[in-house]
């Protein structure tokens, strides 16, 4: 057998037990860190124009993500991290996203809060299950109030009776339903109302990398 083919060899069994070894089940600290700022930088500073929807207060859950006096977070509170990141997830499914933010990095964000998603789906198995559901049950609540800021600004872009436009550009918080015609409401939910849940949503991300950064895995961090 020639060097060639033993250092090939060689090479192929070191990668094969690399490729092997288990990851470790954790977040990564530069995504969520990422996360923030792409969140932050695709709609910049809060616009003036939504001021007077920026008086919508919801309390955040401080509690879900406690260490209790621990050096790191126990399993049940990494995993508060990752059902946030699933809600955001959640949230951001909308059709009708604000066309007022950068779409290039809006694009990044979604897709980087998806990636965490898939590659931390580990942490199901390592979950306190009577510690996580007091945590789990804050963050529904917390997450519920959230949508809720959505759902009490839905504009409609367009609405037609039997194929004719009737009427658009208007907010309505009723329900109408009309027998025997076709009425077609296309959502749109309120630009203002989206950057009030991007500013909670920061301030969830920020409270997590600087109270909770030992639950997440960095590189080159001893």
């Amino acid at each position: 057998m020639t060097l060639q083919t033993v250092t090939w060899m060689s090479a192929f069994l070191c990668l094969a037990q690399v490729c092997s070894m288990p990851m470790p089940c954790q977040l990564q600290g530069q995504l969520v860190r990422i996360t923030h700022n792409l969140l932050r930088d695709m709609g910049g500073h809060f616009p003036l124009e939504c001021m007077q929807d920026n008086n919508v207060f919801i309390a955040f859950p401080a509690t879900a993500f406690t260490t209790f006096g621990a050096p790191q977070l126990s399993s049940s509170g990494a995993m508060a991290i990752y059902e946030t990141l699933k809600n955001i997830d959640t949230l951001f499914g909308a059709d009708d996203l604000p066309t007022k933010w950068d779409q290039r990095k809006l694009e990044n964000f979604l897709n980087i809060v998806y990636r965490q998603i898939e590659e931390s789906k580990c942490m199901m198995g390592s979950v306190n299950t009577c510690d996580y559901l007091v945590r789990a049950k804050v963050l529904k609540t917390y997450f519920r109030k959230i949508a809720a800021v959505l759902n009490e600004k839905v504009g409609y872009k367009q609405i037609q009776y039997n194929g004719n436009p009737c009427f658009g550009n208007i907010s309505m918080n009723i329900s109408l339903h009309i027998p025997n015609s076709s009425f077609v409401f296309s959502q749109n939910f309120s630009y203002c109302a989206w950057e009030v849940v991007r500013k909670e949503l920061l301030y969830s991300l920020q409270f997590i990398l600087e109270h909770n950064s030992d639950s997440l895995l960095w590189a080159n961090r001893t």
